[in-house]
């Protein structure tokens, strides 16, 4: 696994409160489906709807320890990378929450909490373009059709 974090989503209550949040301190964001894309150097920092994130990785929303309400993702070049480091995050210790597959936006992910319950996302979204460096570029939301 290349050390880098590719994409954080933040759980929130209130997705539309948390952008003009983040719009008044000067980021500036783009929203696709109830979910607000801010580039972010050479990542990105999402906002998601706090329930809807818990389910994605197939994590409890207890309001307790189950889910701290963030997600670290590690974006990858192919579904195979993906399947690779589940299993190499099982093996060193880790729970899979959620088996690799092809989600509902169509592309290929999976999810794992390492042994403190951080939740991570391995995933290979084709959309998202990573550097040569590992860094992720988002894409201009306006212009898929």
């Amino acid at each position: 696994m290349e050390q880098r974090i590719s994409l954080v989503t933040l759980g929130v209550s209130d997705v539309a409160r948390a952008r003009a949040f983040y719009e008044a301190l000067g980021w500036r964001g783009q929203e696709v489906e109830e979910t607000v894309f801010f580039q972010a150097g050479g990542l990105a920092l999402v906002l998601w709807g706090r329930a809807k994130l818990a389910r994605d990785c197939a994590l409890t929303d207890s309001g307790t320890a189950d889910f701290g309400g963030i997600v670290l993702a590690h974006n990858v070049r192919s579904d195979a990378e993906v399947d690779a480091l589940l299993a190499a995050a099982e093996q060193a210790g880790a729970t899979i929450t959620k088996p690799a597959a092809v989600n509902p936006i169509g592309f290929y992910a999976g999810a794992f909490v390492d042994p403190d319950g951080h939740a991570w996302e391995i995933a290979h979204n084709p959309g998202f373009t990573l550097a040569e460096d590992g860094s992720l570029i988002l894409p201009d939301f306006g212009s898929i059709g």
